[in-house]
């Protein structure tokens, strides 16, 4: 930067602390806000902060004008534990990290806190606290006229890095949190076309446990919706999306009705299957932060079941002979009564040749349930030398309504879920006890594929046994029954078929994932720092794990929000035959590529951090 530029930004500064008035109304429908126009200032590199072309403290003032005072420069929190490793302030801090519900709150902090040789979880430069979508729209347009890294923070769950990015500019939409319920919602321009429905419209800050709330617990409904409550609403319909009980109302992408998006030309559109209907498309599972920046979601409502519940027990092989005869079992019983509406959740099988079984449930009462479960438990049963029950198969079934009732599922076991215990925190709100570790967990790997159900045809069961048998003795492998849909009912599968998402979780029995994390860890922070030396072991060996899996499934498709950072033909995995339709998408919608994430349409156009341009593209 030159001196007189230096000296008019310094004299600038000032500014920066002036009050502003309050917020610009909200926007709604099809129009653009004041800025450039279309195509203007969005070509080239992106600057960062000591580049000539970023912008100035005059510039980032009138920013601040525009949103209402609602530009922060943000700063790292992990700032105390580098000044004073041992302090106090810093003890503090690193409890805070492993609460999801702070981590939400903080836009300089995200869900995770990196992952090895992939990405470290960095605050960007300023962050837009948008409370209205023109708000929104005064950040897209500042980040294109000033060619800027943008980056979208909702529940921030990204295992990718991808709500977080140094140098940028954040639009943190944690303040759009407005939830309403509709009897008969008709979206913008169908009302010729479709009759009402039963629907909610949530904003894109708000997380699932909110959604939950305000439509089962209060509203007697139910949305699909994931199964983490801290995850965030909008992000997860962008990805795709699979909830706990997505074998019975598909995905969460395929129930949605009607987006409000602002696009790379500062425009907010409204966009449904009669109104931008490509556009509407690729925001049901083309990849959150690509195509614009969602403000607001309606997603249909159902009839809630009468039951939601779930089964778990574990067993314990005392050999590797019974653990493989354990697993081919398994496999024919899932096929049999398992692979249905009724079953969602988790077949663990962990090294030390141990089951894990932690399924949910939904239409069923207790009894039918554990009728289900008896003739696997009774072969268990029937085999004390080769079997050690370490906990018998129960299940349990109550009125849906109490789902995410805080008060109910303390009553029903105390351990089940941890409340957000901040002063003046909700009383509804908690995350599930098992999702609570994930706080600002430090990624070593991750692989996922969607497993065929003809896997399950007597001919290729048994090679798809002796495959997971080989990679137990290396590592542990879940089969999420709930992110695979064959087994769910035609209509939802129908409705699937209509979205971005890889057309091979149509015909999956379940996703393998195959997982590993430590603590929280952030380089350059003294006691803090990541054990790397461990984390690439544990990567190493999962990957040796995971090459036993996939000699079974021919170029597996893998889900987009749970997958290999480093998946080397990602546009095929996450979506297959729709990765041409999503492409033209993003060039109509976003032609100078504003809106980069890792590994989402259109990124191969740029370096891996999103700041420069590729040649030849």
């Amino acid at each position: 930067m030159d001196r007189r530029r230096f000296v008019r930004n310094a004299a600038a500064l000032p500014l920066l602390a002036l009050p502003w008035p309050g917020a610009r109304p909200d926007v709604r429908g099809s129009r653009a806000i004041t800025g450039a126009g279309p195509g203007q200032a969005a070509g080239g590199d992106r600057v960062r902060p000591g580049d000539p072309e970023w912008p100035s403290p005059a510039e980032w003032a009138e920013l601040k004008g525009k949103v209402g005072g609602r530009l922060r420069e943000l700063r790292s929190p992990l700032a105390a534990c580098r000044a004073d490793p041992g302090g106090a302030a810093c003890r503090k801090l690193w409890a805070e990290l492993r609460d999801p519900f702070y981590l939400r709150d903080h836009p300089a902090l995200t869900g995770s806190s990196g992952w090895v040789d992939a990405w470290t979880s960095v605050p960007s430069a300023y962050a837009v606290a948008a409370e209205t979508t023109a708000d929104v729209a005064a950040a897209v347009v500042f980040a294109r006229e000033h060619r800027l890294k943008l980056v979208v923070k909702g529940g921030g769950h990204s295992y990718q890095g991808r709500s977080c990015s140094p140098d940028s500019l954040l639009v943190w939409t944690r303040g759009l949190d407005d939830i309403q319920m509709h009897e008969a919602f008709v979206p913008a321009g169908c009302e010729s076309r479709v009759a009402g429905q039963p629907a909610v419209s949530v904003g894109a800050g708000c997380i699932w446990m909110e959604a939950y709330e305000a439509v089962t617990t209060r509203g007697g409904r139910y949305v699909q919706g994931g199964g983490c409550t801290t995850v965030g609403v909008a992000g997860l319909v962008q990805s795709g999306g699979f909830g706990s009980f997505s074998k019975r109302f598909g995905t969460v992408a395929a129930g949605l009705l009607e987006a409000e998006v602002v696009t790379a030309d500062g425009r907010v559109l409204t966009t449904n299957a009669c109104s931008e209907p490509e556009l509407f498309w690729a925001l049901k599972g083309g990849g959150g932060g690509t195509f614009g920046v969602v403000t607001r979601v309606t997603l249909r409502t159902r009839d809630l079941p009468e039951t939601f519940g779930g089964a778990f027990g574990t067993i314990q092989a005392g050999s590797d002979e019974a653990f493989r005869e354990l697993l081919g079992r398994l496999l024919a019983f899932y096929r049999e009564r398992l692979m249905n509406p009724h079953w969602g959740e988790q077949l663990r099988l962990r090294t030390g040749n141990v089951l894990d079984i932690s399924m949910v449930l939904q239409g069923l009462s207790g009894d039918e349930a554990q009728a289900t479960w008896k003739p696997f438990s009774d072969w268990v049963a029937s085999r004390p030398d080769d079997f050690t029950v370490q906990r018998p198969i129960g299940a349990v079934a109550f009125p849906a309504r109490h789902m995410w009732d805080a008060d109910f599922l303390e009553r029903l076991a105390p351990d089940l879920i941890v409340r957000d215990d901040r002063p003046g925190a909700p009383a509804s709100s908690f995350v599930w006890a098992g999702d609570h570790g994930q706080a600002s967990q430090f990624w070593h790997g991750f692989h996922s594929a969607w497993l065929p159900a003809d896997l399950l045809e007597t001919k290729r069961r048994e090679e798809l046994a002796d495959a997971l048998f080989r990679l137990t003795r290396l590592w542990d492998v879940s089969l999420h029954c709930n992110k695979g849909l064959a087994g769910a009912p035609p209509e939802e599968l129908e409705a699937a078929a209509d979205t971005a998402t890889n057309p091979a979780a149509l015909r999956a029995f379940a996703l393998a994932i195959v997982g590993g994390q430590g603590p929280p860890g952030f380089p350059g922070v003294p006691g803090h720092e990541p054990d790397l030396d461990k984390a690439r072991h544990a990567a190493d060996t999962m990957r040796r794990a995971w090459a036993e899996l996939v000699k079974v499934v021919e170029r597996p498709g893998s889900y987009w929000s749970e997958s290999d950072f480093f998946d080397a033909d990602w546009q095929r995995s996450f979506w297959g035959r729709n990765y041409d339709r999503l492409e033209a998408v993003k060039r109509r919608y976003d032609p100078d590529g504003l809106f980069i994430v890792h590994h989402g349409v259109g990124s191969e156009a740029w370096s891996d951090d999103g700041f420069t341009r590729r040649a030849n593209t």
